[in-house]
């Protein structure tokens, strides 16, 4: 099956990764399991005979043909992941373990419509573009901790799991991919999710600035927020970020 670069496809030909990606995506077998976008299967076959409870969700054609023919029990959905009825099949099938080697070019958009329903799931396993995946990992006080960082880390425990090479994908990619896990928390923020979404959004698209500024629309120089605007975003952890959605929102910058 030749790759559509519209789609963005890169399809994985080396089965020991495979193998190693499958073995990360430490989910009990009694789970029920989502593989997003199998493409021509690379993991499919692995995840069919692990557990019981499998289905997949892919958007070309070609790969739903292909993997019908491979897997005459596999419960195939044939749909793009972005509008995917997540709620729906939690409704069913209870919390979903997810797991998926995404497209680079639509990576984001899939994370934080994971993350906007994290409620329905409990673990995920992404192969990511690298430097994505170092942006999710990463710790404040660096260059690459910023907005996916915080999103993913108040609502996740992340885990870098490894490095994969350009050299096992057809056709390579330009750049090295990487393979983290999320466990989900479904802490209970006691903020609004969109609140802190703002918040985190509105900070780190002036990072150099500190939050007295780049918070200046939302703040609106009311004395009664106890927190130090000092602070530049990059210096704050998930959990002050919080701390301070909360604040805003009991001092009426922010709707509660």
């Amino acid at each position: 099956m030749k790759p559509r670069k519209s789609l963005g496809q890169h399809f994985l030909t080396d089965a020991n990764v495979a193998d190693k990606i499958v073995a990360s995506f430490r989910v009990d077998s009694a789970a029920p399991v989502v593989e997003i976008g199998p493409g021509t299967g690379a993991m499919t076959g692995r995840l069919i005979n692990r557990f019981r409870d499998f289905s997949a969700v892919e958007v070309d054609d070609r790969a739903v043909e292909q993997l019908r023919s491979n897997y005459s029990n596999i419960t195939l959905f044939h749909e793009n992941i972005l509008r995917f009825d997540w709620k729906s099949l939690f409704q069913k099938k209870g919390p979903l373990s997810v797991i998926g080697n995404l497209p680079y070019y639509i990576t984001s958009p899939i994370l934080f419509s994971i993350l906007d329903q994290s409620q329905f799931f409990d673990k995920a396993v992404f192969m990511i573009q690298k430097e994505v995946a170092e942006r999710i990992a990463a710790r404040p006080r660096t260059k690459a901790y910023g907005i996916l960082s915080v999103q993913t880390q108040v609502l996740a425990d992340v885990s870098y799991e490894f490095t994969v090479s350009r050299n096992v994908f057809f056709p390579k990619p330009k750049v090295e991919s990487a393979v983290i896990s999320l466990n989900f928390l479904h802490p209970d923020l006691s903020c609004h999710f969109r609140n802190l979404k703002k918040i985190v959004r509105t900070a780190f698209n002036q990072r150099r600035k500190q939050l007295k500024n780049s918070l200046k629309s939302i703040i609106n120089d009311k004395p009664a927020v106890n927190f130090d605007f000092t602070h530049r975003p990059e210096e704050l952890t998930p959990e002050d970020f919080v701390e301070l959605t909360i604040l805003l929102e009991e001092n009426g910058c922010l709707p509660s």
